[in-house]
């Protein structure tokens, strides 16, 4: 591993002071993607994802049949398709046709309309002749924890599940107990407890930070699909990914957890300038592969 090639995404972070408003950050998350070109060889097509705005894409030699649906970061505030096109158009390289999601964000759009748009595309999935068993889910930090509360929702309305699901740097718990908001609050330069404090009072709008449905980390877990969960070991969500390892491990789900060194919150977003961003996107790739 290089290590100045995270210590110079750290800095970059560090030069740059966090944005006060919601329109303000949006611009500046978006501004990560957009300084790497996309490769040639992606083909990208928006589309009407059952009333959702979303957006495929498709690499020469992957089957069209097996479709990744991802959902992406930004705390519910913040986040789109723009921003985390390069890393998923880049996990589309496991062979797989990739739907990236742009559900409705907070605070216009606050709790559950996330949920009900992430249903609403995976519905379009299965209403396109996509079998479930051809499906993977993916998304990370925020995305990771509204794919773990869409497959809870699907579990329990007795809907078909997809193959498997890919957990990023997964927010799964918007009370914020995890030990490690403090133990790494000093190496980690993009999350800190106040900045999700404010973002979850934004999504939740009033609803209660322990409704399993903004914070899966509670929720019954048994019965979904085999989980990878990658997280840094530089990041205050350490705790939320290996808690919700263990709860979901003692559940009798199929899980994989990786945590890679060094690494901060979705460092996969960096992949253009960093190494162990490529190496996570193809170990995820690996996995997505082998469920389909």
């Amino acid at each position: 591993m290089s290590r100045s090639e995270i210590d110079a995404i750290r800095e970059l972070l560090r030069s740059k002071p966090r944005p006060a408003g919601f329109a303000e950050r949006r611009e500046r998350l978006d501004a990560i993607d957009s300084s790497a070109p996309l490769a040639r060889d992606i083909n990208l097509e928006p589309i009407d994802a059952n009333g959702v705005p979303a957006e495929w894409s498709l690499v020469p030699g992957s089957d069209a049949s097996r479709v990744l649906l991802f959902l992406h970061g930004g705390g519910y505030c913040s986040g789109s398709i723009v921003n985390h096109r390069g890393m998923v158009t880049e996990a589309g390289r496991a062979g797989v046709r990739t739907l990236a999601v742009a559900y409705r964000l907070a605070p216009e759009h606050p709790f559950p309309a996330a949920l009900e748009d992430a249903r609403a595309a995976y519905g379009f999935l299965l209403d396109q002749g996509i079998a479930p068993s051809k499906v993977a889910i993916g998304g990370d930090s925020a995305g990771g924890g509204l794919t773990l509360a869409l497959m809870t929702v699907l579990r329990d309305a007795g809907q078909p599940l997809p193959r498997c699901a890919w957990l990023v740097s997964p927010w799964v718990d918007l009370q914020m107990t995890g030990a490690s908001l403090a133990e790494k609050a000093q190496v980690d330069p993009l999350i800190s407890k106040p900045y999700l404090e404010e973002l979850a009072s934004a999504y939740l709008a009033g609803t209660d930070a322990a409704n399993l449905l903004a914070s899966p980390l509670q929720a019954e877990l048994a019965g979904l699909p085999p989980l990878l969960v990658q997280v840094g070991s530089a990041e205050t969500l350490l705790d939320d990914a290996v808690r919700i390892t263990r709860r979901a491990g003692a559940a009798d789900v199929q899980i994989k957890l990786e945590i890679w060194p060094h690494m901060i919150h979705a460092w996969h977003l960096w992949a253009a300038q960093l190494e162990e961003g490529r190496r996570a996107i193809a170990s995820a790739g690996a996995f997505i592969r082998a469920q389909l």
